[in-house]
């Protein structure tokens, strides 16, 4: 009985997570004359709205944009992510508990309780439309996220590692790279798909820090088709849903890593 409850709650919540992606299926391939019920999958596919939301939104260079905006925000996210949460891990440190514990606590902070000094902040020294201004920005505010969790992941390796490697001469610097951070695989993937979903799918900061047009993002150019007076919610649903096949294809990609690397980075920090 007890298991039976269980089936019928995964199946509840895996239909409350289908059905709004069901609905952009139906909607991105219906014309905008069709008033037929949302909920009825169209007999005929209108592949119209997915020409006209990538002619109409320029989604070449807003894809482009965002491809590398993810891309080189990943890096740096991983890179300075995983080297800051070594010693963090390793020395339990009065200096080291206070420095995790600011990070931990910058999860909290809303992004958008910055934005004004910010925006001041990126006019004075010419951050604006640039693709290190928006990198830079998507690094600190996703850096806390990923101390905690590569910080919880490296504290379930074995110091015996670190202790063996030291005594055949190896240095700290070189121990993280040819021992610990192979070892980091699942918590990566775990990083790449958590931080890499809300810097690919980033709105408000790609909104205010990205105002020129080529140098839009997808989420950003999508908006430009609701309008005071009209939308094209075809057309929208149509990019939505390429936005969002990239993301599909890398989560099965690394979904082998994502849950171990989740629950390690959770439970054990």
């Amino acid at each position: 009985m007890k298991k039976t409850g269980y089936i019928l709650l995964t199946i509840l919540i895996s239909i409350i997570h289908i059905l709004p992606f069901y609905l952009l299926l139906t909607t991105s391939f219906k014309p905008a004359n069709d008033f037929s019920s949302k909920w009825v999958f169209p007999s005929d596919l209108y592949l119209e709205n997915f020409t006209n939301a990538w002619k109409n939104a320029n989604l070449g260079q807003a894809f482009l944009n965002n491809i590398i905006v993810t891309f080189f925000s990943l890096v740096l996210i991983i890179i300075i992510g995983a080297i800051a949460s070594y010693p963090l891990s390793r020395f339990q440190t009065k200096l080291n508990k206070v420095m995790y514990a600011v990070f931990i606590s910058a999860m909290i902070v809303p992004p958008l309780t910055t934005l004004v000094p910010l925006y001041q902040l990126y006019v004075d020294i010419g951050a604006m439309n640039t693709y290190w201004g928006i990198i830079l920005l998507q690094v600190t505010f996703n850096m806390p996220i990923t101390i905690f969790l590569y910080t919880g992941f490296i504290g379930s390796i074995p110091r015996e590692l670190d202790e063996a490697a030291m005594i055949d001469g190896m240095s700290r610097f070189r121990l993280f790279f040819k021992i610990i951070l192979p070892l980091l695989k699942p918590i990566t993937a775990t990083v790449i798909i958590m931080t890499g979903v809300g810097v690919w799918n980033d709105y408000q900061f790609s909104l205010f820090f990205l105002q020129k047009l080529n140098m839009q993002t997808v989420t950003v150019a999508l908006s430009s088709f609701f309008t005071q007076y009209s939308s094209n919610v075809g057309w929208v649903a149509a990019g939505s849903l390429l936005a969002a096949l990239p993301l599909i294809v890398l989560y099965l990609f690394l979904q082998r890593y994502f849950v171990s690397g989740l629950s390690s980075g959770a439970v054990k920090g």
